[in-house]
């Protein structure tokens, strides 16, 4: 038989992705020979394969990718010349040197990409190197996206913008939480949605997202997001309840994301039944997080530190007295308004107060002012910014909400 690769990576694309890793590996650990790679999203990023298994990026000589499975398939998406398959761990140093391109004496590791019990085992079978965190190294590579990488991702926006457009005409008061994720799910997927959502921390899921009417919005959860979701069922808190029905004078808070070709956008719009079903409280809400969003978006440019950002939305939020509902209610309260994503939803940087290092041109984040309301809901707006000079270039569109259902 044969098969041919859906689409393989440009070997141009992983050689500047390799060299930016190398530039801030050197920054971030200089006592570091190179990378070992363990994620399956990183080790695409580096490679163009989905593979059961590593890579290693040495600071001088081509990348390896080791297989345990997906060879084959590796062969067909990777531009890589060095790929090969292994069964432990025991045997990673003898390839590597079969490669010419030997472990050192130190070795960078992508720590939050293996379990502690896997970690444990890779220095026990690889004696003689000191294994050092780097993930620093390879966050700071993934958050500027290449022209290759914003392509993907300016489609995923649009479609997403498109599909929660046209959501306003599949849903109506009466519905429940569960009747609306359907519907989203079904209006996604006829615009390109490939299914799989991914987050990169250490325990973080995510199916959808969250669809959340009234009260839900405000529902306690230990998803690290400031909107509330009553969910499926305690075991799986995503998208949305069954039992809980979309009434007339609810907000209906959809924050969903949308990926396409592994890329992802993050965006949220609130419905409601009618402008008439709107209330004074509810409106002021919607219009500062409108206010909020703008003055985000206005200052993503480069040289940007999200940390003062963070710090003049919530003095403004003060400013205006509406600090208690600000990113969530009580316990639900998170401390940032935005975040990186690509590959995965919740990626490096972060508009949060300690993160001081400054914005990069072509650096993407979602933005997202919400508010709580007692008794009410969440209102808000999220969108997907690329940063420019000229400030954040909006990927996922012009709608802004509130929409309004048929």
């Amino acid at each position: 038989m044969t098969f041919v690769s859906l689409e393989r990576m440009p070997l141009s694309e992983v050689r500047d992705r390799a060299a930016r890793l190398r530039r801030h590996l050197n920054e971030c650990r200089p006592d570091a020979s190179g990378m070992l790679i363990f994620s399956r999203p990183a080790v695409y990023y580096l490679s163009g394969a989905w593979v059961n298994g590593l890579l290693w990026l040495p600071l001088d000589g081509e990348p390896v990718l080791l297989c345990r499975r997906g060879f084959e398939r590796a062969e067909m998406d990777s531009p890589l010349q060095n790929i090969l398959e292994y069964k432990s761990y025991s045997q990673i140093s003898g390839l590597l040197r079969e490669c010419g391109t030997p472990f050192g004496s130190c070795a960078g590791v992508e720590m939050a990409g293996l379990p502690w019990s896997l970690g444990e085992m890779l220095k026990e079978k690889v004696p003689g190197v000191n294994f050092v965190a780097a993930d620093m190294a390879l966050h700071r590579t993934r958050a500027v996206k290449t022209a290759w990488e914003l392509r993907k991702m300016r489609l995923a926006g649009a479609r997403h913008n498109q599909a929660l457009i046209a959501l306003a005409g599949r849903i109506r008061p009466g519905m429940t939480e569960r009747e609306v994720g359907l519907a989203v799910w079904k209006v996604f997927f006829g615009h390109g949605h490939q299914g799989m959502m991914r987050m990169q921390n250490p325990g973080e899921e995510i199916f959808l997202g969250h669809v959340a009417a009234g009260d839900s919005g405000n529902y306690p959860g230990a998803f690290n997001g400031p909107l509330g979701v009553r969910g499926e069922h305690p075991a799986l808190p995503f998208p949305g309840y069954a039992g809980k029905v979309w009434n007339r004078a609810e907000p209906l808070a959809v924050d969903c994301g949308f990926c396409l070709e592994g890329y992802h956008t993050d965006k949220t719009l609130i419905y409601w039944a009618g402008e008439d079903a709107v209330s004074e409280e509810a409106d002021r809400a919607q219009d500062f997080c409108l206010q909020i969003h703008e003055y985000l978006a206005s200052r993503l440019k480069p040289g940007t530190v999200p940390a003062e950002l963070y710090r003049d939305c919530v003095k403004i939020a003060l400013q205006n007295g509406l600090a208690e509902g600000f990113m969530g209610l009580g316990r639900n309260k998170v401390g940032f308004l935005g975040h990186g994503i690509g590959l995965a939803v919740d990626e490096w940087p972060v508009v949060a107060p300690s993160f001081d290092t400054p914005l990069e041109e072509n650096m993407v984040l979602a933005v997202e002012p919400k508010m709580g309301i007692p008794g009410l809901g969440m209102v808000g707006v999220e969108n997907t910014f690329v940063v420019t000079p000229q400030g954040g270039e909006c990927l996922t569109g012009e709608e802004r909400g509130p929409l309004f259902s048929a």
